[in-house]
């Protein structure tokens, strides 16, 4: 099993510029920001913080935004992927989605806001039994019923609810690492096909803006304002100042090569290899060398069975800030050598916005794609770039290009680091495939 490579064969992306992978990709590929001024967060004064909020309805009244996008975003990748639930084996099929934050309106009810009545806080309302029926009835009637908090506040929420909605009776994992949470749970899903606890998995992230995060990121002055909206977030500009948060949700099927092969599936492309580090430098900080992203790019490239020079895209964290766009470039260099002035870097923030949890899964997407199609996404508002960062950044304007390596890292607080290393799905390859098939 530790030869049979892991193949990603289903995509389900949305965001505040498209509620399916294609519509998202073809806004990123054309630079068009999802980004506006914030109205209707609890707590935040509207018009107060730029964002790029996904306009989505709750699948069930009260439910977790962030479950719904997760929801969305799943289904797209399960149809994608062809999954035919009458001939797989759920017992083989994992789960791993990120952890989020989980539903805090209790407090208000708990504490007794002026608006709300105080009894809530001490009867709390009836939690109903569905039965003991198949896992589709349960579902079908919880998904009929209001979502109470109680359901939904722990942060795994979104991992369990996928999980339960589609009968995944594999491992299941949930990771809070912040910003590199996606990448990280696509990680741990292609290590658990790895070492033979599963043979397909789905894997990602979702978030959406939640007022406590809003306020914090504001208070650390991380967050970017422009009188222009659209205009806020400048990765790798001269005059950056921050990022703009957004919404969506970034899922993906991945699963063993020979099963992809059995059950006919099309293949975006191939993990070649991935790691996980700590910076261990500070809690928001970041190492101003670049040491520890250095390594973790050497060692993901070590993993992969490449070379530097091997590597032809690389999706950047990117977020707009005056550390971090520095960080990033330093890294590349270290790491790269002479070859990081050949490759081609990008950062889609200024269209979809810091996604935080679900910024690793979602811009992994973007990277597949961009292998799939040959096309460098532009790096939107790079008008002046930094003399600091002196990479090819591909400012405004996307491009084709020819290769067949990518690199996709996320860092986040917390010193967590993962990294990706990606190989286009030959089309040679998959049509060979598929007349040996009919053959």
């Amino acid at each position: 099993m530790h030869d049979d490579p892991v193949v990603i064969t289903g995509i389900g992306l949305i965001a505040s510029v498209g509620h399916d992978r294609e519509t998202v990709w073809k806004a990123v590929r054309e630079g068009r920001s999802g980004a506006r001024w914030l109205e209707g967060l609890e707590g935040i004064p509207d018009r107060w913080l730029i964002g790029a909020p996904v306009e989505l309805p709750a699948d069930r009244p009260g439910e977790l935004k962030v479950v719904s996008l997760a929801r969305q975003a799943a289904r797209e990748a399960l149809q994608d992927a062809n999954v035919d639930w009458h001939r797989i084996d759920r017992t083989r099929f994992g789960c791993a989605i990120s952890a989020h934050m989980g539903d805090t309106s209790f407090i208000r009810y708990l504490f007794g806001a002026p608006d709300t009545p105080r009894e809530y806080s001490i009867q709390l309302p009836y939690i109903p039994h569905f039965g003991e029926s198949s896992w589709e009835r349960d579902f079908n009637g919880f998904a009929q019923s209001p979502a109470r908090w109680w359901t939904q506040w722990l942060p795994n929420t979104a991992c369990w609810a996928l999980g339960w909605e589609f009968g995944l009776y594999g491992p299941r994992l949930c990771h809070s690492t912040a910003c590199a949470s996606g990448l990280i749970e696509v990680l741990s899903a292609y290590w658990a096909i790895r070492d033979g606890q599963c043979d397909v998995a789905l894997a990602g992230s979702a978030d959406a803006i939640h007022p406590l995060f809003a306020a914090g990121f504001h208070n650390m002055r991380v967050l970017a304002y422009h009188p222009d909206p659209v205009q806020a977030c400048r990765p790798f500009d001269k005059a950056r100042n921050g990022f703009i948060m957004g919404e969506g949700a970034g899922m993906f099927v991945l699963e063993r090569l020979s099963h992809a092969r059995r059950r006919g599936a099309k293949i975006y492309a191939q993990i070649l290899g991935g790691k996980m580090m700590a910076d261990a430098y500070h809690v928001t900080g970041l190492d101003a060398d670049s040491e520890s992203l250095a390594y973790l790019i050497q060692a993901t490239l070590r993993s992969a069975g490449l070379r530097p020079s091997d590597i032809d895209y690389i999706n950047a964290h990117g977020t707009g800030t005056q550390q971090n766009d520095r960080m990033e470039v330093r890294g590349i260099h270290r790491a790269l050598g002479p070859a990081a002035q050949r490759v081609s870097v990008s950062s889609t923030k200024p269209v979809l916005g810091h996604l935080v949890n679900a910024a690793g899964s979602v811009e992994l997407g973007i990277t597949i794609l961009a292998l799939r199609d040959g096309f460098v996404p532009p790096t939107m508002n790079l008008t002046s770039p930094d003399p600091e960062c002196d990479l090819d950044c591909t400012p405004l304007v996307g491009r084709r290009f020819a290769g067949e390596h990518a690199l996709k890292f996320s860092v986040g607080f917390g010193g967590h680091q993962a990294a990706i290393a990606l190989r286009r799905w030959p089309e040679v390859q998959s049509q060979l495939d598929v007349l040996a098939r009919a053959a």
